[in-house]
């Protein structure tokens, strides 16, 4: 199954925010049709409402998939509009943070194939990564699908397990926060040593920037990477002493930043 499928059956876009706009764009950019998404959101944007998709309209009888892009405690009241989808024939394709597959299953029935997907938010500039897991039902025509679908919007990576599905939220779904606020602290140390603040926000920004493009762009590990840069000795060694110190730098306290998010979403998932 892959994207000539959706040209054939149609698909369903359950929730059109930020994300399911930001994947709108992407498959339209990849050469879906407008006339195959049916959009289903109670207000859409302006943005949605120039694309020439079907919006709120009459829904096809089997897509190929549905995507649900409603927030997790939109779900009871969002998922009966797609009951009509159940049995096997449409691959339900979630990108809910801490909504089970198996929930899923208790509304669609375990005969339905479902598969949860974990974008983050730079989709909206095509630079973001999902993982997913499937339900026993979603084999691999169904898995090709939706890493078709979540490509249009960055990298995707396949789990094992979907127990690990905490540990990307944590990771890779809060991680854009975690690197936001990261510009932040490092501008108000820069305001500490004596510069403007507009100037040390600029520094911060197109440092962060850079430095992820660089280790995007290398073979090199993110270790070699921070090696390369660092002379014995120098000022970059004397920050670093700070920062990777054992028991107060980056390492303990990105452990318990993750840890929390992790333990909040499997409280969510309850």
């Amino acid at each position: 199954m892959s994207l000539d499928a959706i040209a054939a059956r149609g698909m369903v876009l359950l929730g059109c925010g930020r994300m399911g706009s930001a994947l709108l764009a992407g498959w339209l950019a990849q050469g879906v049709r407008p006339e195959t998404v049916h959009v289903i959101d109670p207000a859409p944007s302006d943005w949605v409402q120039a694309q020439g998709v079907v919006l709120n309209g009459a829904l096809p009888d089997s897509p190929a998939v549905a995507v649900l892009a409603v927030k997790p405690q939109m779900m009871g009241e969002a998922l009966p509009q797609m009951l009509g989808f159940t049995g096997g024939d449409t691959l339900f394709l979630s990108i809910a943070a801490g909504t089970s597959l198996a929930r899923f299953e208790a509304v669609f029935g375990a005969d339905s194939p479902i598969i949860r997907a974990m974008p983050n938010t730079p989709a909206a500039v095509g630079r973001g990564v999902s993982a997913l897991i499937g339900n026993a039902q979603a084999g691999a025509a169904h898995l090709a699908l939706a890493e078709a679908l979540m490509a249009a919007v960055g990298a995707t990576v396949r789990l094992e397990d979907e127990s690990q599905m905490d540990a990307v939220t944590a990771l890779s779904g809060s991680g854009p926060a975690y690197v936001f606020h990261l510009i932040e602290a490092m501008a108000a140390a820069g305001v500490a040593e004596g510069l403007p603040e507009d100037l040390a926000m600029q520094l911060a920004r197109a440092t962060v920037i850079g430095a992820g493009e660089l280790a995007h762009q290398s073979p090199e590990t993110a270790e070699t990477l921070r090696v390369n840069v660092t002379s014995p000795g120098g000022t970059t060694a004397a920050g670093l002493s700070e920062l990777m110190d054992a028991g107060t730098g980056l390492p303990p306290l990105m452990r318990r930043t993750l840890a929390a998010a992790a333990a909040r979403s499997r409280e969510l998932a309850q």
